[in-house]
């Protein structure tokens, strides 16, 4: 039979496992992050913490398994560490990206404001559904994301634009700032 014991000490215990489960969780969402980015050393060292983080709170879990305060604060803090591990990942903005923007009027008017501000871009004439087209492509660094969109919609606010992560940059020209 489940139980809730709700003496201080067993909300003591149930808030540090919800703590050390968002903790552990977060760790382990960039730890899968930096595993599709392909760094092993930062990948080993999360992957390890987190191993012996969820070891230990695991046991706290089940040497009390009839108080489902613990079960029920375990799974909050697995699901609040992700979404915090991506609220995390998303403001280290780790790694490049490529930025595509497609634009039907506009697009040598985006070159040169993109070159202005020192981006390498590269523009393919292209056919869409109304005509011709521009489409313009740069690999930049994920944390300059939101200024080529800002710099983009100053020229045209209906471009289309969409946003990859890549993995590697080899050689070519990548922004210095």
């Amino acid at each position: 039979m489940y139980t809730f014991n709700l003496t201080q000490e067993t909300l003591l215990i149930a808030l540090f496992i919800f703590m050390i489960r968002i903790f552990s969780t977060s760790l382990d969402t960039l730890r899968l992050i930096f595993t599709m980015r392909s760094n092993k050393v930062l990948v080993w060292i999360l992957g390890f913490i987190n191993s012996v983080i969820w070891v230990l709170t695991i046991a706290l879990v089940l040497s009390d398994t009839k108080n489902l305060l613990n079960v029920i604060v375990y799974a909050a803090g697995f699901a609040t560490g992700n979404v915090i591990g991506m609220w995390i990942e998303g403001k280290l903005a780790i790694g490049f990206a490529e930025v595509r923007v497609i634009s039907s009027q506009w697009g040598a008017a985006i070159l040169e404001v993109l070159r202005e501000n020192d981006y390498a871009v590269t523009e393919i004439p292209a056919r869409g559904k109304e005509g011709m087209v521009s489409v313009i492509t740069t690999s930049i660094r994920r944390n300059q994301i939101k200024e080529i969109e800002k710099l983009v919609r100053d020229v045209d606010e209906h471009a289309f634009i969409t946003t990859e992560d890549v993995v590697a940059v080899q050689r070519g020209f990548l922004r210095a700032r």
